[in-house]
């Protein structure tokens, strides 16, 4: 079965300006490598839909979504960081809309996995605001989708960029049917996801931070799926497993300072993969994030697609993390969440 893939090339047109760092040019680099990709036959392309204000609003605020709206037709900023041209909101309507429609099918069994590569990117949009680059937040309108249309009572969201989900955190924070996950440098912008937040009234123990210091790759960001990440998705169950898919972790990247490969972010997959074919075969949808090398994003994506379509095995990488001595930041995370959870 094919993994299913949003992409087109109307998320080009949120035009961010010449100086911006998040641009249409970094889709344009993906669409380049994957046309070079000899796995390209396993994608099937999804038609692309608006969100609708019911599907936006079990996520944000409707003062968030009038304040975007807003926004349709001009050039304006949000934040010192989030700017907006006159087609930036259509463009965050259809990157949302498509990515709930990937998750639809997924759900259905009509695609095996999928990957939503769109723009703007989501995690740090709040409930009430728009920030770090972020419009909507498409994860969490999947996420609450899922779990408010569709039943889902166990969904995973698996946060590998470099910079902390605040967003998705912020909006779940109380919510004991998103198990959200995120690795992610420390210190760094937006400041958030210590190891101590792990979540609000019976919802504590549903977030679990892992930050890292600057420096750390593969190994690490490895040894946090498979020694904690892992048994407690176990534990937990999911029906669904969504994946805020930044690749600004990557050693090129000019936003962070940790060391990830393209090899490691097929075996961060791999797991993911693996964990749903227990669990929730088929059902592991990606969103795109961060990544501001344009190279090293689009041979990335590529690694993430061919995982997800089981042609990349990363066995050695996912063994040499294995019998690597725990780091601290690992086991840190692991003591705040094993209470919860009941680890060994």
């Amino acid at each position: 079965m094919a993994v299913g893939v949003v992409r087109d090339p109307i998320f080009r047109e949120h035009d961010t300006g010449p100086y911006h760092c998040e641009v249409a040019e970094r889709l344009v680099a993906i669409d380049e490598a994957i046309a070079h990709w000899e796995g390209r036959e396993a994608l099937a392309m999804l038609p692309l839909r608006a969100a609708t204000e019911e599907e936006l609003g079990r996520a944000h605020h409707g003062s968030h979504l009038r304040r975007v709206a807003g926004t349709a037709g001009r050039s304006t900023s949000l934040d010192p960081d989030t700017v907006c041209s006159p087609r930036s909101c259509e463009v965050a309507l259809l990157a949302a809309g498509s990515l709930i429609d990937l998750c639809d099918a997924a759900l259905a069994g009509e695609v095996e996995h999928g990957f939503a590569l769109v723009r703007p990117p989501g995690h740090h949009a709040t409930a009430t605001r728009a920030m770090g680059f972020c419009l909507f937040n498409n994860v969490a309108v999947a996420a609450a989708h899922l779990m408010l249309k569709r039943g889902l009572s166990r969904i995973l969201v698996v946060d590998w960029d470099v910079h902390h989900g605040n967003g998705t955190e912020d909006i779940f924070y109380p919510e004991s049917r998103v198990l959200y996950f995120s690795t992610h440098q420390s210190p760094l912008y937006p400041g958030t996801g210590q190891v101590g937040a792990v979540g609000q009234g019976s919802a504590k123990g549903y977030t679990i931070n892992v930050p890292l210091p600057p420096g750390r790759g593969d190994l690490e960001v490895l040894q946090a799926f498979d020694r904690l990440l892992v048994p407690v998705a176990q534990r937990f169950k999911p029906q669904f497993i969504l994946v805020s898919a930044g690749f600004d972790a990557h050693h090129e990247d000019p936003l962070g300072s940790m060391t990830l490969t393209a090899a490691g972010f097929a075996a961060l997959t791999q797991r993911l993969t693996e964990l749903s074919q227990e669990f929730c075969p088929g059902r592991v949808v990606a969103s795109l994030e961060g990544g501001y090398n344009q190279a090293a994003l689009a041979r990335s994506v590529v690694a993430v697609l061919d995982a997800l379509a089981g042609g990349r095995r990363e066995e050695a990488l996912i063994a040499q993390a294995a019998q690597t001595d725990p780091v601290i930041w690992v086991q840190q995370a692991r003591e705040a969440a094993k209470h919860y959870w009941k680890l060994p």
